[in-house]
């Protein structure tokens, strides 16, 4: 792909760090991550008027955009893409809630327990002990972008390996919705896993 000629030297600077990320380069990500979220968390919240579910939606927005990196067509600047990604997840969100069928985007049951990833107990499953084992200075940054109170959940599941019960008692939260926070967090974080395992092999 070639850069636009038309493109501001914002947008070929996105440009390149796209490249850099579809190429494996996990700081790539995390740069294009600062440089937007805050954006889009506004955009969200302008939509959806709740600072708890607009913080949600902006962690789903990168987590649905990096994992659709490769379909990005440089015809329009990343950032025009980027936003059309999280307009159509608000637009999706507000569709559902008034359908009164979200518990959670569907990803927990109505005990707070996470469906697709059936944990028990406090086992790290391969994702999660490869997330806790790659503790490199990049994973940090990527981490460090997190919303705040995500930054702080991985920060003490992965870094400090609490348990869920140690957690919650500590941030004083219930479990199911320390589950659920994390698992919102690890989609961000697990799309980005995927690019950089498939670059190792």
């Amino acid at each position: 792909m070639e850069v636009n000629s038309n493109f501001t030297e914002n947008a070929k600077n996105d440009f390149q760090l796209v490249q850099k990320a579809l190429d494996g380069d996990q700081k790539a990500y995390a740069d294009l991550m600062h440089r937007y979220k805050d954006a889009i968390y506004f955009m969200a919240l302008k939509m959806v008027n709740n600072k708890e579910d607009a913080m949600d939606l902006t962690v789903e927005t990168f987590g649905k955009a990096f994992e659709k990196l490769d379909k990005y067509q440089p015809s329009h600047a990343f950032s025009t893409w980027l936003f059309r990604v999280a307009t159509n997840n608000c637009i999706d969100f507000i569709r559902k809630k008034k359908l009164h069928t979200l518990s959670l985007n569907g990803l927990m049951d109505d005990e707070g327990d996470e469906r697709p990833l059936q944990i028990k107990a406090d086992i790290l499953n391969p994702e999660e002990s490869w997330i806790k084992n790659q503790q490199s200075q990049e994973l940090k940054t990527l981490i460090e972008g997190l919303p705040p109170r995500y930054y702080k959940l991985i920060t003490l599941r992965y870094f400090d390996e609490l348990s869920y019960d140690e957690i919650a008692q500590q941030l004083d939260l219930p479990i199911g919705t320390v589950k659920g926070q994390l698992f919102k967090a690890r989609y961000l974080l697990s799309s980005i896993v995927s690019h950089m395992k498939k670059d190792e092999f």
